[in-house]
């Protein structure tokens, strides 16, 4: 199960499965989103894009920033879909079993 939350502030929109974030969004400027990757997968895709960067304010390594600005709508959800799935294969198995 998703919930949401701003932890951080009242501009910051942050998703969680199993109470852990797998992606972030500034809700007074929402032309860029936050996502968990695959750090090689990661690489790829900022080589590929110029809308994929590295996270802002997030571990380089692990978390991209990505301009949603002419990326087609299902490649941004393969990169959600993606993201929740790293986060959710993390958890405990008890929390997997509820969030399923």
């Amino acid at each position: 199960m998703v919930t949401e939350d701003v932890p951080f502030d009242e501009d910051v929109l942050v998703f969680r499965v199993g109470g852990r974030i797998f992606a972030l969004v500034s809700m007074s400027a929402a032309d860029a989103l936050t996502l968990k990757a695959d750090p090689e997968l990661s690489l790829q895709w900022r080589s590929e894009f110029p809308q994929i960067r590295p996270g802002y304010h997030m571990n380089k390594t692990h978390w991209n920033t990505v301009s949603l600005e002419g990326l087609s709508l299902d490649f941004l959800r393969q990169m959600i879909a993606h993201s929740y799935q790293m986060v959710w294969q993390k958890l405990p198995l008890k929390l997997r079993t509820q969030t399923s």
